[in-house]
């Protein structure tokens, strides 16, 4: 049987995310503080594996704690494939630099990038079947955006450790893939916290508001069913990045 490790599982992209993989009979782990319910039930409809672990991604000794749990999990199983889909993601703090809030700089630093880095580090060490590893980034790591220094650094950073990381595993002549995934603008929470700031903050944010305005705002299902596909019916090319613009 096949698996699916998902952060950020409980809403948005991670939400749908898992959706699909219950519905093509994949077994579902889910990683966040809170459980999506719903997802509980669809697992339970469809007869697949579901497990949740509440976790504070913000917290590195939590993250150890609950991925060594699930490769316990995990290893009596024997899963043919294990995707893991680091998912989980925040976009605060919205301010420029001198003006950023420390507390919520160390949490987007620990969410964005530390806990996506450990947790591919602990699979690739112990996992003993081959990973698909996506690590979901965004155009933000390719361009600065003023107000969001934060956010486009850690993604910036999540695209380099991907295509480091691939490299590696390449050398070595192990079964692992990495990539990362830009799944573009989404009609997601994050979006409404955008909106939500102010233009001292955000320089770019009456555009964003059109975006919403608009209807150029893609459900996330759309993005999550375009990786998906990605996933199941091609021939990912390890540490390359992406696009949601070249699967769709």
């Amino acid at each position: 049987m096949k698996f699916a490790i998902i952060t950020g599982a409980s809403k948005g992209l991670g939400s749908s995310i898992a959706e699909r993989m219950i519905s093509e009979k994949i077994g579902v782990i889910t990683v966040s503080r809170t459980e999506n319910a719903e997802l509980r039930e669809k697992a339970l409809v469809n007869k697949v594996f579901y497990q949740h672990f509440s976790c504070n991604l913000a917290v590195p000794e939590e993250v150890e704690k609950n991925f060594q749990e699930i490769l316990s999990v995990l290893e009596p199983k024997k899963a043919e494939v294990i995707y893991v889909i680091n998912n989980a993601g925040v976009i605060d703090p919205i301010a420029t630099a001198g003006t950023l809030d420390h507390q919520a700089l160390i949490a987007n630093v620990q969410i964005n990038l530390i806990a996506p880095l450990m947790i591919t580090n602990i699979l690739l060490k112990n996992a003993c079947v081959p990973l698909k590893i996506v690590n979901v980034s965004s155009g933000a790591a390719e361009r600065p955006i003023q107000g969001w220094s934060a956010y486009c650094s850690t993604k910036a950073g999540l695209n380099m450790f991907t295509e480091t990381a691939a490299a590696e595993q390449i050398t070595a002549g192990a079964p692992h893939e990495i990539i990362a995934f830009s799944p573009g603008i989404m009609d997601t929470d994050m979006q409404g916290t955008i909106r939500s700031s102010s233009k001292e903050a955000f320089n770019d944010l009456e555009k964003f508001k059109e975006y919403k305005e608009q209807g150029m705002l893609r459900p996330a299902h759309v993005v999550a069913d375009a990786l998906v596909n990605l996933l199941l019916d091609a021939q990912i090319e390890s540490g390359k990045i992406y696009r949601v613009n070249e699967l769709i």
